[in-house]
This record gives structure tokens, C-alpha cells and sequence, in this order.
């Protein structure tokens, strides 16, 4: 058995849970620890961490993904010529 102290933030965020869920304040604890404990045991890579954002920007309706490989040779020709003396 083991004692948790929390802060008022927490404490209160736990009661919350526990009462929107119908769980008690024990159940909270110990379904939140499984959880991480399972994230823990679980390598993700990359695409997995980042999962919940990719396809999460609005452009503006700019369509930057059209026509990348034109745009930066642009930009690498527009340095270029910005560096040699004239």
C-alpha cells in the first residue's frame, strides 16, 4: 500500500475524474498507473509520438505541398545569387 501526497491542482483534478468516471479516487490512481506503465513497456517510434498532430496545420488554403522541388530550388537559386558579389 502506498500514500500519495497531491497538490490542490491535482488533488482537484482527481476528484473531478472521479466523479465524471463513477470510479474512486483509487481506481483513478491505479487505471493512470497501468496506463503509463503500459506506455513504458511499449517502444513507439516516431510517427506514434507525433501520431495525434500529423494532419493537425491549415495552410490557409496555401497548398504548400504542391510543387516543393520548384519552390526550393527557387529559394536555394534566390541565396545563391544573393551571396556573389554584383
Amino acid at each position: 500500500m502506498a500514500t500519495v501526497r497531491l497538490d490542490i491542482k491535482t488533488e482537484t483534478a482527481l476528484k473531478r475524474l472521479s466523479v465524471r468516471r463513477g470510479q474512486t479516487r483509487s481506481e483513478v490512481i491505479r487505471e493512470a498507473i497501468t496506463r503509463l506503465a503500459e506506455e513504458e513497456a511499449e517502444p513507439r517510434s516516431a510517427y506514434q509520438r507525433l501520431e495525434a498532430f500529423v494532419g493537425t496545420v491549415d495552410s490557409g488554403g496555401r497548398q504548400l505541398s504542391t510543387e516543393t522541388g520548384k519552390r526550393l530550388s527557387e529559394l536555394l537559386k534566390e541565396r545563391s545569387d544573393a551571396r556573389r558579389p554584383g
